[in-house]
């Protein structure tokens, strides 16, 4: 996760049971990254671009209320608009900002998340995943040996992919400021040595 995140990739966060779903949205906000915690839609990765359009009916839907639009429509169809908005932000919201294919998915419970895996298996996308006694290993490239059904478990690792992700993050920063540093030292040394030619 955190070379991932060093490189500049994106990770999913997956987990759609109860035990799962509020730390996987918690800690991939807290990370900067994606989630899915409610239920997986059919080609979520292998079809995105007609998942694509549904993401893009939240921004059109915002924009509507924005531009007063609801004000001035029939108050039944306004409804609907709200009910499809708050559908669209319960199963999409937390990829709404997903421009491109992740670089690894997370997942809490492959056994529920089989679909989820299938595609990324289809798409090459490397799965960290929580493996449980009753899960096939064989489907999961780097396995997390533990309870996925204890709570507090499922916090404490998802909690740590987020950390690691945060620490990948906080290489590349470091890595930039020290690139402009040297970039500055350069400047500096170029400028004392002109100084010292024209002295």
């Amino acid at each position: 996760m955190k070379q991932v995140s060093e490189d500049g990739g994106q990770v999913l966060f997956v987990g759609t049971k109860k035990q799962a779903q509020e730390s996987v949205k918690s800690e991939a906000e807290r990370a900067g990254q994606f989630y899915i915690n409610q239920r997986w839609l059919g080609g979520l990765l292998t079809n995105y671009k007609t998942i694509s359009k549904r993401i893009k009916r939240i921004s059109e839907i915002e924009k509507m209320e924005e531009d007063g639009l609801f004000e001035v429509l029939p108050k039944k169809e306004v409804v609907e608009l709200k009910k499809e908005y708050d559908r669209l932000i319960k199963f999409l919201g937390g990829i709404r900002d997903m421009k491109s294919m992740p670089q690894a998915l997370f997942v809490v419970d492959p056994r529920k998340e089989r679909n989820a895996i299938a595609e990324a298996r289809k798409l090459n996308i490397p799965i960290v995943g929580i493996v449980d006694t009753n899960c096939d290993p064989d489907e999961i490239d780097y396995v997390i040996p533990a309870n996925d059904d204890a709570i507090r478990a499922v916090k404490l690792l998802t909690a740590k992919m987020a950390d690691a992700i945060l620490e990948g993050q906080q290489g590349v920063s470091n890595e930039e400021v020290a690139a402009e540093q040297n970039i500055d030292l350069d400047e500096k040394e170029k400028s004392e040595e002109t100084e010292a030619t024209e002295e």
